[in-house]
């Protein structure tokens, strides 16, 4: 097996180094690198087949790129530890290993013996075949016949009549509903998909099969490639720009498209998808905690299904007494690997197999009993007439503690329709796939029977009937369908919309704050995300003759090239080379016009030095021109030595962080005066509201209270030892995720400082 001889080679490669080479730097880091990259890419491999089941593919390399906000980790977090530690200790084991007869002279045979067993350990290693294999998929020619078979649907329906509620259940693929191998699994869904019309053969093909992808595809009627060329797709603000989909034909057709979740939409760009494509009122974790009843009641990735629900019901009710047209879409999320969540509102908690509780088959027989009520209190109404419900799965369950049984059925995607118009009950066992289902309830809506590479599968052909070997044909079709993404390779004209924070150029459009390494033959977009390092910190490593264009606020840039700017929040682009010169321009209008123009000039070494130094700087080394402690841009005024105890800026300003230091403490370069004001315009956090907070100036020691909303307070002192030291003691402070980003822990907030500022008052 290639694992097996992957592994012999890597064993080989460490004996014969150890003991027999000997003595030398280079080859020692040359044949640890190589041995390093068997580890990290096995371990990735490893880890990814642990969250998909298939290991590294399409999913992880979108999921990865792509926002993680509001990602349920915590599950994962004990095996990500363990992953973490293995890859520490294997470094720390083959370094010790390599290093054991350092004393004996150094023999090249032996060492190029070693490196050349350690390239074939990598190159015999089955993840490094995975990973070549995605990258070539996306850069090799595509086949010529897509556009044969990839069909733009007419952008409205001419006479709609039906609403639409279109239920995704999270993993709920149709394997679970066979009861001879699931006794009793998913009566009440299982009841209604048997009065259905139930499509009981939908294939899952590549790239389709996570979340996003399976909305995508059946949405749009093509798989989720993304490029991921040394860039992200999640730095565009468009998904899939020129493709019509299905929520484009409603929107088109005077539908209102509403779309409801428990977690947050941020999640893998979904919400940049949805935007995208015709939806206007979106539902996520951040927009229900304002109306659900009891917004603690959550799990890891958001409100439980119990609680999601309702609210559709609560807005199926809503819309249908308006009488406008609409669309109605869900996703539950109680089903989600690797073994769910029980919510307080079912009936049955716990589902036995094979003599013990299983908790994924007890999360889907909870979850279908709450799809199952929204069904029947729909049907029970009397606007079920004008309604078609749809039930799907949006992909086949990943690797949970159900997925070994799983795999032992025949399995397939979910996917049934329930019409209150024409009542229909049948089992429609045509080849399919999910791409075929938003043309099939495009056709049931009035619609054309097809969407890209999907077919109603009422009144058309589905590609799985077409082709023998579709999996095949859509891997072939791949760099095709990458390409549908419109991704520039150049730009010239471009416009800033400030209101929207997006940049626009060559036909694409990007989310902002954005930075673009730009060369003769391609534009590579570099955006920030909570992953990823600051726009400032990627800049600086690029070569001296590198092009940019960067926009972003004025202040992360001006220290740089405009002083002037230091305090704005406006944005600003900059372009030119870090070692040539560079102009910067605000942004003065709400759409703004721009061209590229990086003149060639001579590279100053000594410039490129000093640029690249400053974009290094620490944000709390910052220095800028001030009268006053500005908190919404990173740095302090020059006459400030340093500070702690204050977290990163933000929009409004930045929080105290007792995580940091348990009071905020600001020290200043000279004496402050022997009588001063303190002026501070703030806020106060949670159990902080209303508490008197201490602010000392040498012995001397004030209180002040603040409210929730930022208000501006004048405090007088007398300091007559010339005191340096500003400290403020939040009286409470408590630990929070507000405003926090992803993979950073929770911070202790007290107070939100927007500005503080030193008035003498004695000549």
């Amino acid at each position: 097996m290639p694992e097996l001889l992957s592994i012999a080679l890597f064993i080989a490669s460490v004996a014969i180094y150890t003991f027999k080479a000997g003595r030398n730097r280079w080859w020692f880091s040359a044949i640890l690198l190589v041995l390093g990259l068997f580890v990290v890419i096995n371990i990735t491999q490893y880890a990814s087949n642990y969250f998909t089941g298939d290991g590294i593919n399409d999913a992880v390399l979108y999921t990865l790129t792509n926002s993680l906000t509001g990602a349920g980790v915590s599950k994962y977090i004990l095996p990500g530890i363990g992953i973490i530690a293995g890859v520490a200790a294997v470094f720390t084991l083959l370094s010790w290993m390599l290093r054991r007869r350092w004393h004996r002279p150094h023999h090249f045979g032996y060492s190029l013996l070693a490196l050349l067993l350690a390239l074939a350990s990598v190159d015999a290693s089955p993840a490094f075949h995975q990973i070549t294999e995605l990258v070539k998929s996306q850069t090799r020619d595509g086949d010529p016949d897509f556009a044969m078979y990839y069909k733009e649907p007419g952008k409205q329906i001419k006479k709609p009549k039906l609403n639409l509620v279109y239920i995704y259940g999270e993993s709920l693929e149709r394997t679970y509903f066979n009861d001879s191998a699931f006794p009793n699994l998913t009566p009440e869904l299982g009841a209604l998909k048997s009065q259905s019309l139930d499509f009981s053969h939908t294939a899952q093909l590549p790239g389709t099969d996570y979340t996003i992808a399976g909305m995508v595809a059946s949405q749009c009627g093509i798989p989720l490639f993304a490029p991921f060329e040394g860039n992200s797709a999640s730095s565009m603000s468009s998904f899939f720009p020129q493709n019509i989909c299905l929520g484009d034909i409603l929107k088109n057709s005077g539908y209102d498209n509403y779309f409801i979740q428990g977690a947050n939409l941020r999640f893998a760009g979904k919400d940049v998808f949805l935007k995208s494509h015709g939806f206007d009122h979106l539902y996520g974790s951040e927009e229900l905690k304002t109306m659900v009843d009891d917004p603690e009641y959550r799990n890891d990735w958001g409100f439980y299904d119990d609680t999601v629900l309702n609210e559709v019901w609560q807005k199926y009710e809503e819309l249908s007494k308006s009488g406008q047209r609409f669309s109605l879409f869900t996703l539950t999320v109680d089903t989600h690997h690797p073994d769910g969540f029980i919510s307080r509102g079912c009936a049955r908690k716990s589902y036995e197999f094979d003599g013990k509780v299983n908790q994924s088959f007890s999360a889907v027989t909870c979850s279908q009993q709450h799809i199952a009520a929204l069904i029947e209190k729909i049907k029970a109404s009397p606007w079920f007439k004008n309604t078609v419900i749809v039930v799907s799965s949006d992909h086949l369950a990943m690797n949970n503690t159900a997925w070994k049984y799983l795999n032992e059925q025949d399995r397939s995607n979910l996917f049934f329709v329930l019409r209150g118009d024409k009542p229909e009950q049948k089992v429609v066992a045509v080849k399919r796939n999910s791409m075929d289902n938003g043309a099939t309830v495009l056709d049931i809506l009035g619609g054309d029977n097809y969407i890209g590479l999907g077919r109603s599968s009422l009144s058309g052909e589905s590609l799985s009937q077409v082709f023998l070997n579709l999996k095949e044909k859509i891997m072939g079709w791949k760099p095709e369908i990458v390409r549908l993404w419109k991704f520039p390779k150049s730009i010239d004209d471009f416009t800033v919309d400030s209101e929207k924070k997006t940049i626009s150029f060559s036909g694409s459009q990007f989310r902002l704050p954005l930075l673009l390494r730009v060369s003769d033959t391609r534009v590579e977009p570099l955006p920030e995300s909570e992953y990823s390092a600051p726009l400032r910190f990627q800049l600086a490593d690029f070569a001296p003759r590198d092009n940019f264009v960067w926009i972003d606020s004025c202040y992360k840039m001006a220290r740089l090239w405009q002083p002037e700017l230091a305090l704005s929040t406006d944005l600003c682009v900059a372009q030119g080379q870090t070692g040539g010169e560079q102009k910067i321009v605000r942004v003065d209008r709400p759409q703004w016009q721009g061209k590229v123009a990086i003149k060639s000039s001579v590279i100053d070494t000594e410039r490129y030095k000093r640029n690249v130094a400053l974009l290094k700087t620490v944000d709390n080394d910052i220095r800028y021109k001030a009268d006053s402690f500005v908190f919404n841009v990173a740095g302090a005024p020059e006459e400030v030595r340093q500070f702690s105890g204050i977290s990163r800026p933000e929009s409004w300003g930045r929080w105290s962080n007792a995580n940091l230091a348990p009071e905020v403490k600001i020290e200043y370069r000279d004496p402050l005066p022997a009588k001063l004001d303190v002026v501070i315009t703030a806020k106060a956090f949670g159990p902080n509201v209303d508490k008197p907070v201490k602010v000392r100036i040498g012995s001397s020691e004030q209180t002040l209270t603040l409210g929730k909303d930022v208000t501006t307070t004048t405090l007088h002192f007398d300091n007559p030892s010339h005191s340096k030291l500003l400290t403020i003691a939040p009286p409470e402070p408590q630990l929070s995720n507000e405003g926090n980003i992803l993979g950073h822990a929770p911070r202790k907030l007290g107070i939100g400082m927007v500005d503080i500022k030193i008035v003498k008052t004695e000549g």
